[in-house]
């Protein structure tokens, strides 16, 4: 999607949204599927156009865990570190993501933008540990060779995609 596209969204969601500051939240999460994430700078439009100040839009997307000013891949891997998950050696699953996606701890993003890994506390799957979750897929007693060929099967369909 073109930035001018992204802008009429932005402007649609806003007056989807009667531009009432009171629906702040639902307008912060329907410009993050646009973007996947919040850009600085739109969060300042959000404000002028809603009549607040960029000091409380920024608060309530600092504030919800859900909302992200950091730009993500388009496929986001969450992989368990809970005490079920890690205890049945998540870290080797998460390492094996590193070196396929070449990541590191402070690169999470591919450099192409099309995956992004992200280590969360529990995702409720402890029966299935080592779970991680892609695009809102649970996948269950993951190992390093399972996670490999999952990711090389979606490079794969992207690839066929851009043909």
């Amino acid at each position: 999607m073109e930035n001018q596209d992204k802008f009429d969204k932005i402007c649609q969601i806003l007056d989807e949204n009667g531009r009432d500051k009171s629906k702040l939240i639902p307008i912060l999460q329907a410009i993050q599927e646009v973007y996947h994430y919040l850009p600085e700078e739109v969060l300042y439009f959000v404000a002028s156009s809603l009549g607040i100040s960029s000091a409380e839009v920024y608060g309530v997307a600092t504030f919800f865990a859900h909302f992200t000013l950091k730009a993500k891949g388009k496929h986001i891997i969450k992989v368990c570190d809970g005490t079920a998950c890690h205890v049945k050696k998540s870290t080797t699953i998460i390492d094996a993501i590193r070196t396929k996606l070449n990541l590191t701890v402070t690169s999470n993003t591919t450099r192409d933008m099309l995956f992004t890994l992200e280590t969360v506390s529990c995702l409720g799957a402890c029966g299935l540990a080592p779970a991680m979750v892609i695009d809102n897929e649970v996948y269950g007693q993951v190992s390093p060779e399972k996670v490999t060929k999952i990711i090389d099967d979606m490079i794969k369909q992207e690839e066929r995609q851009c043909l």
